[in-house]
């Protein structure tokens, strides 16, 4: 068994709800879920949007390789309604599903980069992953997701 960490998001209709529908598919075809965060109410990252989003950070037990809890949430997103991932471009989403670290492993591939490459400078990442796993080591950065999270610009 491996541990693994998400992030999980949605700024579109019953958000509530996409997060318990989320966190129930990913505990079903997943793993166990063993903390799930508070949810916390943040302000769109990287575009405007009238929408606010909900996020939380979920730490798991999978069975699942990298590569195949990237297929089964990617799988999820399309289930629950989203149409694409971001390229870039960020927009409104129904839910979002991303890997942030996986163990202690490392992985840059054109399909998946662990740890998430820009989880150290978001504030909606950072707050519910250091609330459940402020003492987790980043492993290329080789701080506490606490220490990354208070070094955080305040706005």
């Amino acid at each position: 068994m491996a541990t693994a960490y998400l992030s999980i998001g949605t700024n579109l209709e019953d958000k509530r709800r996409n997060m318990t529908t989320a966190a129930g598919l990913l505990a079903e075809r997943v793993g166990e879920i063993l903390v799930l965060s508070t949810l916390y109410e943040t302000k769109p990252w990287g575009f405007e949007s009238e929408n606010t989003f909900l996020n939380a950070a979920v730490i798991l037990e999978t069975r699942l390789s990298p590569l195949e809890l990237l297929d089964i949430t990617k799988q999820i997103e399309l289930e629950m309604g989203r149409k694409e991932k971001s390229d870039g471009m960020y927009k409104d989403r129904i839910i979002d599903i991303d890997i942030l670290m996986y163990e202690d492993v490392i992985i840059q591939t054109d399909e998946l980069t662990i740890p998430h490459p820009l989880m150290h400078k978001r504030n909606f990442v950072l707050a519910p992953l250091a609330e459940i796993a402020a003492t987790l080591t980043h492993p290329t950065l080789k701080k506490t997701i606490g220490e990354l999270y208070f070094s955080l610009p305040t706005v």
